[in-house]
């Protein structure tokens, strides 16, 4: 039996002529909440009331929570104040919920939203759950009425979501939300994909449900055929449809893993190269080696890419199915991730501007900023979508603040944490965040902002939020095998296995992204799929590097042929 004792009235009756008895008010017993239970006995009662449980939240009886295993940054159960952070993230999504559709507004009270804003308000519908700030009988009939939505939608040209939805009916609009289409987004599909792929995975009875959403996509154009890159698109003026290659470093390769969980080849994308890097504050930050004056596409370094790859992800690569929270398998994206929160925690030490770097809403012109570490040959360069430079508008972003709080337990991120925690209505959310200059918060919430902090807190309590634990037979992989509609629309065949050769002439070795000799911030590991990452922190470990033990081969390669 389970008690739970929230600040209990107790009252004890000891009279000669009558047992002992002890009543405790406002109980919870096996899940069951009681105004009162009486206890009696004939013989003297003893209660113990643990200090312990005062400084945690609300006892949440989750296998996941209670079954975690440790990871990078913070562990362990919400306190009461981190509950009410929950609490009142998700408070956004009870006020701007649409139920005709079961979408959620992007921005306040705005009825538009983009798969990348839907993909958010299902990691706060995910993480709410899992908390226990909901029950399950809402997580259910929230997940099957937006999945219906979603399985629903009225594709771009037939193709894939458009970049925009209207909330209330679920229609394509323009971005004055008008009746229209505006094109696909590879990114934004790609941050779908790893929450579709979390939802069916955390609840494998939604599974047929989640697959019957991207199993209408036609994936063609988004990831050619041998190509191993994503592409959006557009509409000209007039009116024809263009494909352009989408991500910059940072983005780029957390969608890639999005859609490499699902079967899709997106090598070419995951890879960090063309690779530059910029030494800010003593630290050499990566950044897209693209000329943005050639390739007309801006290389801005954000917090959000590498903190959703270790929320979500925990840095590992899209097949590790380990659930091993304190190896990054993707052992370069874990190294990139500490320099970007360590740039940050040393600017403040420099100049004293508290610092957490996301792109983010504003009020007003320009509506939206990129709020950058590094862009355009800058550091600390803040800029509207159209290139003009907006200091003014530069802030600590909230979701980047709780972000870099989950994942990295350092003095500097306690007070990222007193920055923001309290910055919200208790019935409407979380606010965007802080400007640095001192005019105050910014004064608008958004799904994506409250889903990021709602991800970070789950983060705490059970480490990275993808949990490889669903080994059921999968739709996706068998629907139409063996017809030419798969191969129509470009989807995955994972019922084919490609058999690598074991003897062949010429094997050739896969250089690691980056020299092991470059890991600053964790420690590499050699492993049988690459270079992982272990014992990471924002300080440089000064180990040497690792290197391979060599042994023999079980059997020799056949040698080529003698001209």
């Amino acid at each position: 039996m389970a008690l739970s004792l929230p600040t209990a009235s107790l009252a004890q009756e000891d009279t000669p002529d009558e047992p002992l008895a002890v009543t405790i008010d406002d109980i919870l017993v096996d899940g069951t909440r009681y105004n009162s239970v009486t206890i009696t006995s004939d013989s003297p009662l003893r209660l113990s009331l643990s200090e312990a449980a005062a400084a945690t939240g609300p006892t949440c009886q989750n296998a996941r929570s209670l079954n975690a295993t440790p990871h990078f940054g913070r562990n362990g159960a919400l306190t009461p104040r981190e509950y009410a952070m929950a609490q009142t993230a998700w408070s956004y999504f009870v006020e701007r919920y649409q139920p005709e559709t079961g979408l959620v507004n992007a921005v306040g009270s705005y009825p538009s939203t983009t798969m990348w804003d839907t993909a958010s308000y299902i990691s706060a519908l995910v993480a709410a759950h899992e908390l226990c700030v909901i029950d399950k009988r809402e997580f259910d009939e929230r997940a099957t009425k937006l999945l219906q939505t979603l399985r629903n939608l009225d594709l771009f040209r037939g193709e894939a979501p458009n970049k925009v939805y209207q909330t209330q009916t679920g229609a394509k609009v323009n971005y004055a939300n008008e009746p229209g289409e505006v094109g696909v987004s590879a990114l934004d599909l790609g941050r779908m994909l790893v929450w579709l792929k979390i939802l069916k995975e955390r609840n494998p009875y939604l599974a047929n449900s989640v697959d019957s959403v991207p199993m209408r996509w036609n994936f063609c154009n988004i990831i050619p055929e041998n190509d191993g890159r994503m592409f959006g698109s557009l509409v000209r003026e007039e009116g024809a449809t263009r494909y352009v290659q989408e991500g910059r470093l940072g983005y780029e390769e957390y969608a890639a893993k999005g859609f490499a969980l699902w079967g899709f080849d997106t090598q070419r994308a995951q890879a960090p190269q063309p690779l530059e890097y910029v030494n800010i504050y003593g630290v050499d930050v990566p950044y897209d080696g693209r000329d943005p004056r050639i390739f007309k596409n801006q290389n801005y370094v954000l917090t959000e890419g590498y903190i959703l790859d270790g929320l979500e992800m925990g840095w590992d690569l899209p097949r590790d199915r380990e659930n091993d929270g304190l190896v990054a398998s993707n052992g370069w994206r874990a190294e990139f991730a500490n320099r970007i929160y360590l740039v940050q925690q040393r600017r403040f030490e420099q100049t004293g501007i508290v610092t957490a770097r996301s792109e983010h809403q504003v009020e007003g012109s320009p509506y939206f900023v990129y709020d950058s570490i590094f862009a355009d040959g800058y550091a600390w360069n803040t800029l509207a979508p159209g290139g003009d430079y907006s200091p003014d508008r530069s802030a600590v972003a909230a979701k980047a603040a709780i972000g870099l709080w989950a994942l990295w337990e350092t003095e500097y991120t306690d007070l990222l944490f007193e920055s923001v925690a309290d910055l919200s209505l208790p019935d409407r959310g979380f606010y965007e965040g802080l400007y640095e200059n001192g005019n105050g918060f910014i004064p608008l919430q958004t799904a994506n902002n409250n889903g990021v902090i709602l991800a970070a807190l789950l983060y705490k309590v059970q480490g990275p939020i993808l949990q490889a634990t669903n080994n059921n037979t999968q739709v996706w992989d068998t629907s139409f095998s063996g017809t030419d509609i798969r191969e129509n629309k470009c989807h995955p065949n994972n019922m084919v296995v490609e058999v690598p050769c074991c003897a062949c002439a010429n094997p050739t070795t896969i250089p690691p992204v980056i020299p092991i000799e470059e890991f600053k911030y964790c420690r590499p590991v050699i492993t049988a799929e690459g270079v992982a990452a272990t014992d990471c922190a924002p300080e440089e470990h000064n180990l040497p590097a690792p290197t391979a033990q060599p042994v023999l081969p079980q059997s020799c390669p056949i040698p080529e042929a003698n001209p």
